[in-house]
């Protein structure tokens, strides 16, 4: 009986993993069978690198929307990455166990809120801020990436503090040892050990800001063209999937589909990036 039900739990298990790869795969075929004749149909160049989105005159580019993705992005990355890899080292190595205890569960609890509260909040909080301080709407390239790495910050605190909280204590007591500050223990010492853990929270937290969707169209202002400055407003690529799909069709469903397989590919190579350094890091 106990080898049957072992038996019984690892085809559990292997049909759980095989449904994951199947999803992917189905994914991607999806994407790539409905995207890629798209683009060779407008023009792969075109499609990249054209400046204009109209698609009542057929004209399909996407560069404002890529532009647009990778600003916001970086600004959530200059937002999220600091503050959150340091708000992780606090709770790891500083923080007094009384206040652990409110600081990690309103964390957490930031992690749970939907995507159109964070939206909500940008939109009567940052967008007025940013219309008082800097004029025009306040709906903005930075009011976007301000938001967004208000978004990162559980995934990034989180994974980071596990990662740290992992490093052995003797890297630490061996750095005590040799006549370091507590502070310069926990940076030299603990900090870089737990790197790769500290990057895979980084990367988890960019996957989430370029793919994030109803927050960013609630407060970028969603103009499809070329990016002027940091409090103009932005379009990514998501928005524009989302803004459009609803009544898109032929031609036009079939771009923002192929719109679909380019953020598909950076997501990719964000992914690839995070492997080729924790390798190094490794090494």
């Amino acid at each position: 009986m106990k080898k049957f039900n072992e038996k019984a739990m690892h085809l559990v298990f292997l049909i759980s993993a095989c449904a994951s790869i199947l999803s992917v795969v189905i994914i991607c075929l999806f994407l790539f069978v409905n995207g890629i004749p798209a683009m060779g149909e407008i023009g792969v160049f075109q499609f990249l690198t054209g400046e204009k989105w109209k698609p009542g005159n057929d004209i399909y580019g996407i560069l404002p929307m890529i532009l647009g993705s990778i600003y916001v992005t970086a600004g959530a990355i200059l937002v999220g990455v600091p503050i959150g890899i340091l708000t992780a080292v606090f709770l790891s190595k500083f923080c007094p166990c009384r206040l652990y205890r409110v600081i990690k569960p309103a964390i957490d609890l930031l992690a749970g809120i939907p995507s159109v509260v964070y939206g909500f909040f940008g939109l009567v909080v940052i967008v007025p801020v940013m219309s008082e301080l800097f004029g025009g709407s306040g709906k903005s390239m930075a009011a976007a990436s301000l938001l967004l790495g208000i978004m990162i910050l559980p995934t990034i605190i989180g994974v980071s503090e596990s990662a740290i909280s992992a490093v052995p204590d003797s890297y630490y007591e061996g750095a005590l040892a040799l006549g370091a500050s507590h502070e310069r223990s926990v940076f030299f010492a603990a900090l870089p050990s737990a790197r790769s853990g500290i990057l895979a929270g980084v990367i988890l937290g960019v996957g989430r800001a370029i793919g994030e969707t109803m927050a960013v169209i609630m407060v970028a202002g969603n103009q499809a063209r070329m990016p002027r400055g940091l409090f103009k407003g932005v379009r990514t690529m998501t928005a524009n999937i989302v803004l459009e799909m609803g009544y898109a069709t032929d031609l036009h469903r079939e771009a923002l589909i192929a719109t679909a397989v380019v953020l598909f590919v950076f997501i990719l190579m964000i992914n690839l990036s995070f492997s080729i350094l924790s390798r190094k890091g490794e090494a």
